[in-house]
């Protein structure tokens, strides 16, 4: 049966816009995330997720440890619930949510911060400075791990820590020792150039060239200057975790022996911007129906809803994928509309009034920010309905 007829089958009760997860899709892609991690534990990135009874059910299967949560109140809420080691991979400035941390010495034991200078230090000490009695705060630090080459007239990955050089870490390490409270417990550095971006590009061979170079020599100069830097702070400090990587750069980051563990996300429900690697392919899990409501001429349906971009540059790369049926396209001067979307192609000759068309969203968790549940699909069968962070009323960013 073919994947359209399956999910009309199991959803036919239904009245869309709603979204569904294929649960043997997304387990597909859980056993070969942690077949490509070779033994080292995977922290689960939330913000790829966003669904706590999703989370819970990838952090049963073998393979997977601990969450990488993207806010303090969100890691707050996981930890109240019951999920535990959960690391913040973003820095915070949430006073109230640093206070309430701090005054909670179980959510403390749980839950890592990240910082990258001492400017976090300073804005978590005058956050909690009334809190009496306060827990020990555990921290991360995050370090630079984006390529940087032609004396740094060319850059490659997130903008994100000021930290790139062993005596930076050092001399940050130093500094949290200095100060009561504190507990510097792991270090991270993610290579958003290689996990983040496709090597495979569509239609553009010398692009894709220049990406596989670019990425050969960033993991060159990553493996030494990142096992150069946890060398530099495990001298200050022990520390409990190493985390790098992402979902494609699991196989070459889990070779360097100073990371103890991997994050993935997006993974799971494996949405469009990754398919383009050519190191894994994974089962789209994660899609969305639209249902059809008008047809204003031949070859030419139009959907309801169906503006759901993506973050990161404008462009037509971080738009929804129209998937089922195949062979339909957005109009050209409309994309995807805000209340309606029109749909061109020889697809669009069959579907009628009433009809679904499925859609996978461009990036993973986000999706969830536009629907309160995820309809969990196993084969042709609808076996359960569990709320996104939306549907728990949870809007953290």
């Amino acid at each position: 049966m073919d994947d359209r007829l399956r999910y009309d089958r199991a959803t036919a009760e239904l009245d869309p816009p709603f979204a569904i997860l294929d649960l043997a899709a997304m387990r597909a892609n859980a056993a070969d995330l942690a077949r490509r991690a070779g033994g080292k534990p995977i922290r689960v990135a939330s913000k790829s997720v966003r669904s706590r009874p999703v989370l819970e059910r990838v952090l049963a299967m073998d393979g997977f440890r601990g969450v990488m949560a993207f806010t303090l109140p969100e890691a707050l809420w996981l930890v109240s619930t019951g999920l535990t080691d959960v690391l913040v991979a973003y820095p915070t400035a949430d006073r109230r949510a640093l206070a309430e941390l701090a005054g909670d010495p179980a959510a403390a034991r749980e839950i890592t911060l990240t910082v990258d200078g001492a400017e976090h230090l300073d804005l978590i000490e005058a956050a909690v400075a009334g809190v009496r009695p306060r827990a020990e705060i555990r921290l991360c630090m995050d370090v630079d791990a984006g390529y940087v080459a032609f004396g740094g007239r060319f850059r490659a990955g997130a903008l994100r820590s000021p930290v790139r050089e062993p005596e930076q870490a050092a001399a940050l390490a130093a500094a949290i020792a200095a100060r009561p409270g504190f507990r510097l417990a792991g270090l991270m550095a993610y290579e958003a150039q290689i996990a983040g971006v496709g090597d495979d590009p569509p239609g553009n061979a010398l692009l894709a060239r220049a990406v596989r170079l670019m990425q050969a020599r960033s993991a060159r100069d990553l493996v030494v200057r990142r096992g150069r830097i946890v060398r530099a702070v495990r001298e200050v400090c022990d520390l409990e975790f190493v985390n790098g990587g992402g979902t494609g750069s699991i196989e070459r980051t889990v070779r360097e022996k100073a990371v103890t563990e991997v994050a993935a996300g997006s993974g799971f429900f494996h949405p469009r911007l990754f398919d383009f690697y050519r190191r894994f392919t994974g089962r789209p899990a994660a899609l969305f129906a639209l249902p059809v409501v008008r047809r204003p001429g031949p070859g030419t349906v139009t959907a309801l809803g169906g503006g759901y971009p993506a973050s990161g540059p404008a462009g037509s790369t971080r738009l929804p994928q129209p998937y089922l049926p195949a062979g339909l396209r957005y109009a050209p001067d409309e994309g995807a509309g805000e209340v309606q979307t029109p749909l061109l192609g020889p697809a669009a000759h069959d579907l009628r009034v009433g009809d679904r068309v499925w859609f996978r969203h461009a990036k993973a968790g986000e999706l969830c920010e536009r629907f309160d549940a995820l309809h969990l699909v196993d084969g042709d069968t609808l076996v359960e309905t569990v709320p996104t962070y939306r549907g728990e009323g949870k809007t953290f960013l």
